[in-house]
């Protein structure tokens, strides 16, 4: 049953997650150049592991679709999602407050609004998942 409200939720967080970090920006500076970090350095890190988690996240939501015939697993991964977006929110306040000049939230924190706009649309799907399982208990009941 793909077609449930859940499902909607999960995709559009893993477009959000997966498609926008392409659209923005979100590790450059504002002259458009890559920084260039030492590759021991902390924001370097930071730097790499930070499209690789929204990639992950993207992929989780993703999965997560496809596995409404195990309701509990759907609702594990949706917040196993929602735990990759918070600590892909703190890793971005942290570059952007660790970056060189300052910070400039209309050019370098747009990228901190995917992790929160991502983190509604899962936490509203594990809502719905959460109130498919009420109703197939309260079924299961009755029989």
């Amino acid at each position: 049953m793909i077609q449930r409200i859940q499902s909607i939720y999960l995709f559009l967080a893993s477009v959000i997650s997966g498609g926008l970090i392409f659209v923005f920006n979100l590790w450059e500076n504002l002259k458009n150049k890559v920084f260039a970090f030492d590759l021991l350095s902390a924001e370097s890190l930071s730097l790499k592991i930070i499209p690789i988690l929204f990639l992950v996240s993207a992929t989780l939501s993703l999965i997560a679709i496809f596995l409404f015939k195990n309701r509990k697993l759907q609702f594990v991964i949706g917040r196993l999602a929602i735990l990759v977006n918070l600590i892909l929110l703190g890793l971005s306040v942290y570059v952007s407050l660790t970056l060189p000049g300052g910070i400039n939230i209309s050019e370098n924190g747009i990228g901190m609004f995917i992790p929160i706009l991502a983190i509604l649309l899962l936490v509203l799907a594990n809502k719905a998942i959460k109130k498919d399982e009420d109703l197939v208990k309260s079924v299961d009941r009755l029989r």
